[in-house]
């Protein structure tokens, strides 16, 4: 199964996919978490690791290289990508949680990030897991991604809301442009400081025609960890993290 995490710039995807992650390990299932994003470059280290893998991009040659295989019908050769194609520099990997980075922005000037979409689109389709696996996918802040196809290859879309009213606006706008793919939406609060607002989110996303499945409070521990550059540890968030995972899980139990 492959999930993605998307919301609005600053709802807490990275750190959401961490959790989710880290709980899905708890659980006993192997776990790969894909960087998909573009401009964020700390999910390594939230998830634990010294540093990061090098990007699925240079695999194929770089930026460069990558423009002039996207005049092909396809960018991988094979049909089906399982983790034994990717040789070993290109993750990062303790005991089964495996972590893959599509690529960043790495200098000004250097042009738009349309062919980490398409890599990204591509790699998604085809990336074959074979049971019990699951993929948890950091998307990129906002929209574009459906623009570009991207999610044309996850099973589960996970829409971040936190407590604002332009993230509950975002998420009409995710819901609709999920519907277009056919693909199934659920929502997961976040940051969330009590259960009054809580309340108050459920009803709006509801109102929407959007089902929440959860909600991941504001946790001190967090914001303590993402300050000083650490590993997310346990907490309240991990635990309701958990019940989260608990929730996807049931509405997907192949």
């Amino acid at each position: 199964m492959k999930i993605c995490v998307c919301g609005k710039g600053g709802s807490g995807k990275s750190t959401v996919v961490t959790l989710l992650a880290k709980a899905a390990r708890e659980k006993g299932l192997p776990t790969l978490v894909i960087d998909s994003d573009e401009s964020n470059s700390g999910l390594f280290r939230i998830l634990g690791f010294d540093s990061p893998p090098l990007p699925l991009m240079e695999m194929l040659g770089g930026k460069a290289a990558l423009k002039d295989r996207m005049r092909n019908p396809n960018i991988f050769e094979h049909s089906h990508i399982t983790l034994k194609d990717i040789p070993s520099e290109y993750f990062r990997r303790e005991d089964d949680l495996v972590l893959v980075s599509i690529g960043k922005i790495l200098q000004s000037l250097e042009g738009c990030a349309c062919p980490m979409g398409v890599l990204n689109r591509e790699f998604l389709k085809k990336l074959h897991l074979d049971e019990p696996w699951i993929a948890f996918v950091d998307m990129e802040a906002g929209i574009e991604h459906f623009g570009r196809g991207v999610d044309e290859g996850i099973d589960q879309v996970v829409l971040l809301v936190e407590p604002s009213f332009e993230s509950v606006a975002l998420a009409e706008k995710i819901r609709d442009l999920a519907a277009g793919m056919h693909k199934p939406v659920t929502a997961v609060l976040n940051k969330v400081p009590s259960e009054k607002v809580a309340a108050k989110l459920e009803e709006a996303l509801r109102q929407r025609h959007i089902e929440p499945v959860g909600t991941i409070p504001n946790d001190p521990s967090v914001f303590e960890a993402s300050l000083e550059g650490l590993a997310l540890s346990s907490g309240t968030a991990a635990q309701a993290a958990d019940k989260v995972l608990e929730s996807l899980l049931a509405k997907n139990p192949s």
